[in-house]
């Protein structure tokens, strides 16, 4: 519900905005729906912080949906941040506020709202793909392409 108040009122803004000739701050009216999120980023994570310590530690400022420390693929140890869903935008506002800067098991932790990621292609070209580096698997030394003996 006070996702929908706070949309119908950066739109009442935007409508008396655009009765007196300026520019609608459409970037400014879509970080504050942004900033509405239910999903908050924590980041700074002591690497024994597992999923229930994380979702313990938010439980008092609302519903946790969910807690999620991520890990890496292979090792599967902690990368030192996670994610924390709330039922609702007053408690992830609240959390953020509380939580921000304070220390979570020795380690003083960063909370922000997080931002949705992307989606299509890799998030960045560093080599061994080989449609991108010209057929030369990067150079290393071994296969050099296809040159005339």
């Amino acid at each position: 519900m006070a996702f929908y108040n706070r949309v119908g009122s950066l739109l009442r803004q935007s409508s008396k905005i655009n009765s007196s000739t300026a520019p609608v701050p459409v970037s400014s009216m879509l970080s504050s729906i942004r900033c509405m999120s239910s999903k908050l980023f924590v980041g700074g994570l002591s690497y024994g912080t597992d999923d229930n310590s994380l979702k313990e530690a938010f439980s008092g400022f609302g519903e946790v949906v969910e807690a999620r420390v991520i890990t890496d693929r292979e090792s599967g140890r902690s990368k030192g941040f996670g994610f924390v869903s709330f039922s609702s935008t007053e408690s992830a506002s609240s959390a953020l506020s509380a939580m921000d800067g304070q220390a979570l098991q020795g380690r003083n932790i960063r909370v922000s709202y997080a931002q949705e990621r992307e989606r299509g292609g890799p998030r960045g070209n560093f080599g061994g793909n080989f449609r991108n580096s010209g057929g030369n698997f990067g150079n290393s030394g071994g296969f050099r392409g296809f040159e005339d003996a």
